[in-house]
This record gives C-alpha cells, sequence and structure tokens, in this order.
C-alpha cells in the first residue's frame, strides 16, 4: 500500500532512515568506566525506564553495563528479569552491612552483557539506618570503586537509578557516581524544582564528590502534537545548550508495557518508535564520552 506524502508515511521513511543509520554505526566504548546517576526528585519523569532502557541499548551495541537499583520499589530490578523479593541479597546489605557487590550482583535476562544490582524493600528502612552508620554518604561509591578495580575487564557503564527524593540514598548515588542525568518530560511544571536539584548536585560537588558534573539531560514523554511539549522542549535546550541531547522520547505504550514483561523496550518491541528513540540516546551519549572526555574523570 503507498501512502505518497502522507504524515504516516513521511513518519514511517524517517524512522527506516534512522534504524539504517544506526545499524550501521559501531558505538565507541569509553576509556574508563563512566558512572551515572539518574536522578531527577519529581516522581513519574522516566527515570527507571531510561536507566533500564540505556542500559540496554548499550550492551547491545558491545558495552559490558551494570545497573545498580537505588530505589526500593525495585522496577529497575524487575524490568531486567532480576528477581528482588525481600530474602534476597540486594544493595541494601552493601550500604547497611558492608557486603562486598560482586556477591549480590545478578546477571540481567535482557542481555549477557548486562548485571544488575537489585533493590529489595528492606531499602525503604535504609535512609534511617544509615544515619548513624560511619562515612553513610560514601557507602556506595566505596563499594563500586572496589569491585570496578578488582575487575580484570571493568564495566563501561553504570547507571544508578534513584528513587524519587533526595535523602541519604540520593547521596549515595551522587556522591559515587561522576555524571548525572536528568530526564525531564515534556510536560507543565517539567522545569519546577529543577533549581533545588541543580544546587544540591552543586553542594555534593562541593563538600563530598568533586568530580561530579551534569552531563546529560533528556527530554521524555515527548507529545509532538502539543505545542505545551515543543514549548518545553525549547525552555529546556535554551537553559541547558551543551547537556541536552538531541534524541527525544516519545510517548510511547510499548515503552510503559515493556517493564510488565520483564523487559526493556528494546527487547519487548526492538521495531517500535520507543525503541529506536532509546538506541539513538545511547549513541548519542557514547559518542559524547569521545568528544567529551572531560565529562568522565574518575580518577584518570
Amino acid at each position: 500500500m503507498e501512502y505518497g506524502g502522507t504524515p504516516l508515511a513521511d513518519q514511517l521513511a524517517d524512522e527506516t532512515r534512522r534504524r539504517l543509520a544506526l545499524d550501521e554505526t559501531v558505538l565507541p566504548l569509553p576509556q574508563s568506566t563512566r558512572i551515572f546517576t539518574i536522578s531527577n526528585q519529581k516522581g513519574g519523569v522516566g527515570k527507571t525506564t531510561t536507566a533500564v532502557n540505556l542500559a540496554a541499548a548499550l550492551a547491545r551495541s558491545g558495552a559490558h553495563v551494570l545497573v545498580v537499583d537505588l530505589d526500593p520499589q525495585g522496577n529497575a530490578s524487575t524490568a531486567l528479569g532480576v528477581d528482588h523479593r525481600s530474602e534476597q541479597q540486594s544493595v541494601y546489605e552493601v550500604l547497611v552491612a558492608d557486603l562486598p557487590l560482586a556477591e549480590v550482583i545478578r546477571p540481567s535476562t535482557e542481555h549477557e552483557r548486562l548485571d544488575c544490582v537489585p533493590a529489595t524493600i528492606h531499602l525503604a528502612g535504609a535512609e534511617i539506618e544509615l544515619v548513624s552508620l560511619v562515612a553513610r554518604e560514601q557507602r556506595l561509591r566505596r563499594a563500586l570503586d572496589t569491585h570496578l578495580a578488582s575487575m580484570e575487564r571493568p564495566y563501561d557503564y553504570v547507571f544508578i537509578d534513584c528513587p524519587p527524593s533526595l535523602g541519604l540514598l540520593t547521596i549515595n548515588a551522587f556522591v559515587a557516581a561522576r555524571e548525572v542525568l536528568i530526564p525531564i518530560q515534556c510536560e507543565y511544571y517539567a522545569l519546577e524544582g529543577l533549581s533545588q536539584l541543580l544546587s544540591n548536585i552543586e553542594l555534593i560537588e562541593k563538600h563530598l564528590n568533586p568530580e561530579l558534573r551534569l552531563t546529560t539531560i533528556l527530554l521524555t514523554m515527548y507529545d509532538s502534537r502539543t505545542n505545551l511539549a515543543q514549548q518545553v522542549a525549547q525552555e529546556v535546550r535554551d537553559h541547558f545548550p551543551t547537556q541536552t541531547l538531541g534524541t527525544i522520547i516519545p510517548r510511547s505504550v510499548r515503552v510503559s508495557e515493556a517493564p510488565s514483561y520483564g523487559q526493556s523496550v528494546i527487547s519487548y518491541d526492538f521495531g517500535s518508535t520507543g525503541s529506536l528513540s532509546y538506541r539513538e540516546a545511547a549513541a548519542e551519549i557514547a559518542r559524547r564520552s569521545v568528544s567529551n572526555p572531560k565529562e568522565h574523570t574518575n580518577g584518570n
């Protein structure tokens, strides 16, 4: 059936062109591990979805990837097909009981090069338990750095999925990371609370982790039919011209459905628009590591 210049035909042609371009691309691997915290204290902006899908896309492209689930809800663990029932050992034991990270890393069913540190419901109490512990803000960083140093071939990427709040769990994530990735949904109030998040990142950079940088902003839940989405996208680009990725993640039923099947959208529906967009975002992040080496300075 020929459409001949209809919006649907144009969209299909555009997606085919983008898919072919991606399929022909070999993504560069970073020279040293890039550790991202994916954070936004607003809930429902696509943090977990972004962590899982970027990780899956990069693993498929040849990178060795670890996702650390730091959200007591354990949604990233679910989406990566990793058991996180309460009796399982998890990131909770790493933070509170100094268990080595190696003992809780689980392979994801998503891809052979993708691993996950699961979160259990016990993590909900960790905020209170961490308060009395020595070096409470540094516990994840110490565990992660120790594990990476012990690996024959360290991970290329580590993504830390944060809870939608700014407690000790999120502070641990900021101290462990070198880069911050903020997903921003293209909706009303999108930028509300962002200045608070940026000042928190600045405080952590100043007092706890001088290597921390906001390197990446990803626009999510974009609906091209609304003027509002276009305005928000433009406003974010105006404020953060270098950090905002060119790729925009559209609103997508497939992206929403995938976690309930214990999958990323990449494996759930590889040919979907959502899958294509996350693969493009992952490719952009991978290329930036080569063009902007200052973005990841983990001790080199």
